[in-house]
C-alpha cells in the first residue's frame, strides 16, 4: 500500500526579498526617480538644513573675514547638496560630517545626512557613521566653545541629539520594512488562496468529468464491437451515451460558472446543483451497473454530514473511474462505515488482472488528487496492490462529535 505525501510536502516555501534601497544593498550613485511625496520630503529636508544653517549665523560673526566667506560658501553648498542625499546618502555624509568638525553652516545638512544613512542603510553602514558623527564633536566642542553654555553640556546636548536623529531614522527604517513584509506576505496568501482555489475547480472537474467519460466510453465500446446488437440495446446504449454527455456538459458548465463568477463586471451567472453525498452513493453505484460493472456496495454511514458525505462520495466516484479503466469489468467492492465520533472508512477493492482492462487515457492524476481531498479533510488515503492480488483504495476522514453548521 502506499501512503501519499502530506500537503505539507506539497505547498512550496515562500520567500521574499526587501527592496536594495531596504535591505541596504542599494549602491552609492545610483539613478533615482522621485516620487510626488519624496519631492515633498527633500523640500522639507532641505529647508531644515537650512533652517539650521541660519540658526548658525550669529555663530560666525565673530570670525575673520576669510572664514566667515568659507563658513558662508559651504554651508550654502551643503544646503544645495541636500538633494543628493538619496543618491550618495553615505558619501554626504562622511563629508558633511568630517567638516563639521570646525565648520558651523555644516551642521544642518550633516544632520539631514545622518537621518538618510539611518533610514537607506543597514546597521553595518549607519552605525559607523553615526560613530564618525560622535567622534566629530570631540573637535568642534574645543575648536567652537558656546559662550553661554560650557563644552560638557554642550556636548551632551548635541550627542542627544546625533542619536535621536539616528534613532528617528531607525524607527522610520524599520516601519518601511515591516509593512514591505506586510504586503509581502498579503501577496504570496492572495496568490496562495488563487492556487489552491484552482486546484478545488481542477479537482472536482477531473472526478466527475473522468466517471462520466469512462461511462461514455464503455457504452461507446459496446456498439463497436457489437455492431450486430438488438436494436433495443443499442438504442439503450445510445441513450445512456446522451444522458451522460449532457451530465458532462452540465458538470463542465458549473466549473467555467464558477471561474466566470470570479471575474468583475459578469452578470451571466450559473446557480449550483446540490452537491452529491454518501445518500447519492447508490445512484453511482446503479450508474456503474448499467455500464457494465459488476459493483457491490455496503453502506453503513448515511447519515453523515453533507460536508464530510460529499468527500466520501468523490472519493468513491474516482475509484471506480480507475477500476472501470483498469479492471476491465472485474467485479468491486465498495464499502463505508463509521460512526460519529470515531471516523468514517471508505474501502473500494478490485481484483488485479481478472480481464482485459478498458483502455482510456488518463492525466494520472485522480489518485493524487483523492489523496489531496483526503488530506485537506483532515483524513488520510491508501492505495496499492495486496498480497491477495486485489487492487484497494482506502481512506480515513474524522467525523467529529459536533460538527459544523457548514456540515449539518
Amino acid at each position: 500500500m502506499t501512503r501519499a505525501r502530506g500537503r505539507d510536502d506539497l505547498v512550496p516555501e515562500y520567500r521574499w526579498a526587501l527592496p536594495s534601497v531596504l535591505l541596504g544593498d542599494g549602491r552609492e550613485g545610483r539613478r533615482v526617480r522621485r516620487s510626488l511625496r519624496d519631492w515633498v520630503v527633500d523640500v522639507a529636508m532641505f529647508l531644515i538644513a537650512c533652517g539650521i544653517t541660519l540658526l548658525g549665523l550669529p555663530e560666525i560673526q565673530h570670525d575673520p573675514e576669510p572664514l566667515i566667506a568659507v563658513e558662508q560658501v559651504a554651508g550654502a553648498l551643503s544646503c544645495v547638496a541636500v538633494w543628493l542625499r538619496r543618491r550618495w546618502p553615505v558619501g554626504l555624509a562622511l563629508v558633511t560630517l568630517t567638516l563639521s568638525a570646525y565648520l558651523e553652516l555644516v551642521g544642518g545638512a550633516s544632520i539631514v545626512a545622518l537621518f538618510t544613512v539611518a533610514v537607506h542603510r543597514p546597521f553595518k553602514i549607519s552605525g559607523p557613521v553615526t560613530l564618525l558623527a560622535l567622534i566629530t564633536l570631540v573637535p568642534y566642542l574645543f575648536l567652537r566653545p558656546q559662550r553661554d553654555i560650557g563644552p560638557l553640556e554642550w556636548g551632551l546636548l548635541l550627542v542627544a541629539l546625533i542619536l535621536t536623529v539616528y534613532a528617528w531614522g531607525i524607527v522610520i527604517r524599520a516601519r518601511r520594512q515591516l509593512i514591505w513584509s506586510l504586503r509581502q506576505r498579503a501577496d504570496i496568501a492572495a496568490e496562495e488562496a488563487k492556487r489552491l482555489e484552482r486546484e478545488r475547480i481542477a479537482r472536482e472537474m477531473h472526478d466527475v468529468l473522468a466517471h462520466r467519460i469512462s461511462i461514455l466510453s464503455l457504452h461507446a465500446g459496446a456498439l463497436e464491437f457489437r455492431p450486430d446488437a438488438p436494436a433495443g440495446e443499442i438504442a439503450q446504449a445510445a441513450g445512456a451515451i446522451r444522458a451522460n454527455a449532457h451530465l458532462a456538459l452540465q458538470d463542465l458548465r458549473e466549473v467555467i460558472g464558477v471561474l466566470r463568477h470570479s471575474r468583475p463586471g459578469e452578470d451571466d451567472t450559473v446557480p449550483d446543483r446540490p452537491q452529491p453525498t454518501l445518500a447519492d452513493l447508490p445512484t453511482l453505484v446503479e450508474e456503474c451497473r448499467q455500464a457494465g460493472m459488476d459493483v457491490r456496495l455496503d453502506l453503513r454511514a448515511e447519515d453523515a454530514p453533507e460536508g464530510l458525505g460529499r468527500n466520501l462520495y468523490r472519493i468513491v466516484q474516482e475509484a471506480l473511474t480507475n477500476a472501470r479503466k483498469h479492471a476491465g469489468g472485474a467485479p468491486v467492492t465498495v464499502t463505508v462505515a463509521g460512526a460519529r465520533g470515531k471516523g468514517v472508512s471508505a474501502e473500494v477493492r478490485n481484483p488485479l488482472g481478472a480481464r482485459r482492462p478498458l483502455r482510456l487515457p488518463g492525466a494520472r492524476a485522480g489518485l493524487i488528487g483523492l489523496t489531496e481531498r483526503a488530506e485537506l479533510a483532515g483524513g488520510t488515503l491508501e492505495h496499492g496492490p495486496t498480497p491477495h492480488g486485489e487492487f484497494v483504495v482506502r481512506a480515513w476522514l474524522p467525523w467529529p462529535v459536533e460538527t459544523t453548521l457548514e456540515d449539518a
